[in-house]
């Protein structure tokens, strides 16, 4: 039973397999799974998926390349959307430096409203952070992030800014990264991050981890990061699986009986 908390199924890159894709993911061992809207086509397809599917829920969100077409109208119908029954979350949201399609001062406007509506909405939400790692935490240290939660997606940081979010209130989510030979930063949090702040995904189809690194990414391989983040803790494969579902669950509001142990 695994959770991948962070999959774009709702990209062209899967537009002829997604129920292939989704299939395979079950066999694979990855039961649920969060898909990510980062603007109106990808929030429609999202929100269409969780809808057809029990297994998938919804992480819906304005991205940080975008900020430049955030206005009044994309923030109300939003804010509508944040009201589904299958959306568990707000994203993804934060700064993107390397891209910089928008000025700064333009992607941190957009983020600070977006913190402000997870707050309003008392919705967790999910941080892209590229090239940006100082300013994010910044941000998140004003916003009272630790009233909802949330996730630093796909964190490539080292443990000293880890600790630094974990004191935040947020969760760290390790990707295929994690699998990479030379990624010793991530490799080091996955070794030391609290395992009741732990989650995992695949960023599909991006990240693709080690075996199928340089392939479309999907999530069943969200198994390959569990797999390499037991060995790196010297743990057993069902203990991350179990506890990092649990986690996704418990942030989410999908608590179930089995998660209260």
């Amino acid at each position: 039973m695994i959770f991948d908390t962070h999959t774009h199924l709702n990209v062209s890159q899967f537009d002829d397999d997604a129920a292939e894709v989704i299939q395979r993911a079950g066999e694979m061992g990855v039961s649920e799974m969060a898909v990510v809207g980062f603007d109106t086509p990808t929030i429609d397809k999202s929100l269409a998926l969780s809808s057809a599917y029990p297994q998938i829920y919804s992480i819906i969100g304005w991205h940080p390349t975008e900020a430049g077409t955030y206005t009044r109208d994309v923030e109300k119908k939003l804010q509508h959307l944040l009201t589904g029954e299958k959306v568990v979350a707000l994203g993804e949201i934060g700064l993107d430096y390397y891209w910089m399609e928008d000025p700064k001062e333009v992607q941190e406007k957009v983020f600070r409203r977006q913190l402000a509506i997870a707050r309003e909405m008392k919705l967790p939400f999910s941080v892209h952070m590229r090239d940006a790692i100082e300013d994010t935490y910044n941000i998140l240290k004003t916003e009272k992030v630790h009233l909802t939660g949330g996730i630093m997606h796909s964190f490539s940081g080292d443990t000293e800014w880890m600790k630094r979010f974990l004191d935040l209130g947020l969760h760290i989510s390790l990707s295929g990264v994690v699998t990479f030979k030379k990624a010793a930063e991530v490799h080091e949090v996955a070794q030391t991050v609290p395992l009741d702040k732990l989650l995992v995904e695949t960023d599909a189809p991006y990240l693709t981890p080690v075996p199928y690194r340089g392939k479309r990414n999907e999530p069943g391989y969200t198994r390959f990061v569990v797999e390499r983040i037991a060995e790196l803790r010297g743990a057993a494969f069902e203990d991350i699986a179990t506890q990092t579902t649990k986690n996704a669950h418990r942030l989410f509001g999908l608590i179930n009986n089995d998660d209260r142990g």
